[in-house]
């Protein structure tokens, strides 16, 4: 969102009965009174008023207005919170620690990301393969004042000699990409700009493939819907307006579409899509030139994804007759679905694939923890990776011709530690562990299943100090999200530390519409069935309080961009169940998020208002934004979102925000938090994360009525 200069609006200004019980905030928030326009849209014949849809203009300052007055009212509730400052330096010094990221061999360097503690930005480091020294190769923070410029994306050439990457503004999905020599680090060319969803794949060291989609001529881009995805070839030296389409645009209209090259680049390995969850498959010979495009396959249902290839012979990840994928090979000169032949073959387990030092490594997921064994190139199994427990490991890849690469392993107690692992003898050794605040010996955590509304079993983690009291006095905060085939693993933060060590539980629900058990776990949380995921999050909510690790007064439920529905959803259909609600950056207005930016993708999971009345009336029900009952008494609710956000425009919040102060008639505080010169998450500063962090901890302790002592 552009904010220009903001016009002197008169904003009314009423005050709402809304009491807080600890006297050092105003006993009385005086909410702005959102002006009501009579928009009115028709559905199948049934209409549906719109009155904030003046919130969806992005550019005026009539908006900009709001924001600031909103922000006003918020920023005053939190700094009155007596701990709030307290939260702000104990994660401060909790996130204040080295962190470094597994290094990748690019010619005779190992190039890895470090982060001194409290740096904005990760800065990309780089030493010679021979050599103990390290040097800075790229630092993010020196590309803007405020630290909301960070790099998005990196790419070498396959000999290392040149780099291209992307960088992104104030948190935006519209990238610009950069090519600079990596001796000099001299730039080579003209920024290429305007780039968004897309990779960077390298011909040689020629040029290399983007995608993108036109620039909003007539609207915001930051909230403009995106239309037709294009894959370009940028030829080095050469200005962008001269770039080659390949695939996409009106002849071929696809709402995303990626490129990539086959390491020994021989093959443009074209992916193409319709939304969010299947593709089609293409392969170009890049070795013969006026060589076609040709189609692998042409199952958008499905999703399928080039591994690597041994000459001729392609290895595919694919889940087409196998919801929980399998690894196939197929010659590219016939590369059909009927010529297909397993290497891997599927299980009851959800398979992932990467390659690396000539050998597959496969990953499967077993009730959300990573098992990973390794394959030779004719599929047949070596070993299994030790790994140090149940958590996420990742990073199992490197060049053909490598014999060691570095991958990394965490866990919710667990801080994300670098193994240096050789391929041959299949041994690891630690080689980055990192000093945190934090004994991990401290605290626990256990796996359980519960059973939803409709019995299905549902896995959820647990995770607190040893020998908490389950007498439904914790503080719990409750984390979900359920959708786009996303699988929510075991993973640490050191933010999280502060909500533990204050005798707080932290709970993540793996709720249908994840990946977490394959397609049909994914396909159960979708369309027609979307409130099964609601109900998941409900049960889960249920469990923790019947179980008494907390209680409705002790309850949060939190969620972020799809997990903001889920919280939008499940606090307007149960409100009393739940103290707090915090949904980030989510889709309130399940009727109109297909128009903007690329919101039509989402259509696999959502289905849309404009398929069919059934399709309409299912959505409307379960929409945050519709679902609000005027006289109705809601949680504590900070919604936050941000100004930049071009993935799930800050309309929905805004619209979610304005409605819920409206027909919110009870004592809890309904505000909006809206950061400013940041977006959907990506990218943001340390400092901005510090400071939100701090003001959802103080907002919900504050709202359950409890003191955290250990700050």
């Amino acid at each position: 969102m552009k904010y220009f200069t903001i016009l002197f609006i008169t904003i009314s200004i009423i005050a709402m009965s809304c009491t807080q019980k600890n006297e050092t905030v105003e006993e009385h928030l005086n909410y702005p009174v959102t002006k009501k326009v009579d928009t009115v849209d028709a559905y199948f014949g049934t209409e549906v008023a719109d009155p904030y849809r003046w919130l969806e203009d992005d550019l005026s300052d009539e908006t900009a207005a709001w924001v600031k007055a909103q922000n006003e009212v918020t920023f005053d509730y939190l700094e009155k919170i007596p701990f709030r400052d307290k939260i702000a330096k104990r994660l401060e010094k909790l996130i204040n620690y080295e962190r470094i990221y597994a290094p990748v061999k690019h010619g005779n360097y190992y190039y890895f990301y470090k982060n001194s503690g409290l740096q904005n930005q990760n800065v990309l480091y780089r030493r010679k393969v021979d050599s103990d020294k390290e040097e800075v190769f790229l630092d993010p923070n020196k590309f803007s004042a405020d630290g909301t410029t960070s790099l998005a994306g990196t790419k070498f050439t396959k000999d290392g000699s040149m780099l291209a990457y992307s960088i992104s503004e104030k948190g935006s999905d519209w990238r610009k990409i950069i090519v600079i020599k990596a001796d000099s680090k001299e730039q080579v060319g003209d920024t290429i700009k305007d780039v968004k969803f897309s990779g960077i794949a390298w011909k040689g060291n020629e040029g290399i493939y983007y995608s993108s989609y036109d620039k909003p001529k007539d609207g915001s881009e930051f909230s403009a819907k995106n239309q037709y995805h294009k894959l370009f070839w940028h030829q080095l030296g050469t200005p962008q307006s001269e770039d080659k389409l390949i695939f996409g645009g009106e002849k071929q209209p696809r709402r995303y579409i990626g490129g990539g090259v086959s390491e020994d680049e021989r093959f443009l390995i074209i992916s193409s899509a319709q939304s969010t969850s299947g593709n089609d498959l293409y392969i170009k010979d890049l070795t013969k030139p006026g060589s076609p495009i040709v189609q692998v396959v042409d199952n958008f249902e499905k999703s399928h994804g080039v591994v690597t290839n041994d000459g001729n012979r392609l290895l595919i990840r694919t889940n087409l007759d196998a919801p929980n994928y399998r690894l196939i090979e197929v010659d590219a000169a016939n590369p059909k679905p009927e010529n297909w032949k397993d290497l891997i073959a599927e299980t009851e387990n959800v398979l992932s694939v990467s390659s690396g030092g000539g050998k597959i490594f496969a990953e499967y997921m077993i009730d959300v923890a990573s098992k990973i064994y390794q394959y030779d190139m004719n599929g047949k199994r070596e070993h299994e990776i030790e790994l140090p427990g149940l958590g996420s490991a990742g990073g199992f890849s490197c060049r053909r011709n490598e014999n060691e690469l570095f991958y990394s392993f965490t866990s919710f107690t667990y801080p994300s530690v670098i193994y240096k692992y050789e391929i041959e003898t299949g041994e690891s050794t630690v080689y980055m562990m990192p000093k945190v605040d934090f004994k991990p010996d401290d605290y626990e955590t256990k796996q359980v299943f519960y059973k939803s509304k409709d019995g299905t079993e549902v896995p959820m983690f647990i995770v607190h100090k040893k020998g908490i009291k389950l007498d439904g006095n914790n503080p719990t905060y409750l984390y979900g999200y359920g959708g786009f085939n996303a699988s929510m693993t075991p993973g640490f933060s050191s933010l999280r530390i502060t909500w533990l060590e204050n005798g707080g539980v932290y709970v993540l629900a793996n709720i249908r519409g994840g990946g977490e058990y394959g397609e049909k776990w994914h396909v159960a949380g979708t369309k027609m069935q979307k409130q099964n995921v609601f109900d998941d999050f409900i049960a889960a909510a249920e469990y923790l309080i019947d179980n008494k690790y907390t209680s409705s007064d002790r309850l949060a439920i939190a969620g972020g961009s799809n997990g903001g529905l889920l919280v939008g959803a499940v606090m307007t259909q149960r409100p009393e169940l739940v103290k707090v609600a915090l949904p980030a950056v989510g889709v309130m207005d399940m009727l109109r998020y297909h128009k903007f930016t690329a919101g039509a993708g989402w259509a696999y999971d959502y289905g849309t208002s404009d398929d069919s009345e059934e399709m309409f009336k299912y959505l409307h029900k379960y929409s945050p934004l519709h679902a609000l009952k005027a006289g109705a008494e809601y949680p504590a609710t900070l919604i936050t979102t941000a100004d930049h956000d071009d993935r799930v425009v800050p309309a929905h919040s805004f619209k979610f925000a304005a409605t819920l102060q409206e027909c919110h008639k009870g004592n809890n505080p309904v505000l909006i938090r809206i950061e400013t010169n940041a977006g959907h998450g990506a990218g943001t500063p340390i400092s901005k994360t510090i400071e939100q962090y701090a003001d959802i901890f103080a907002f919900t302790w504050y709202n359950m009525g409890f003191t955290p002592e250990k700050l």
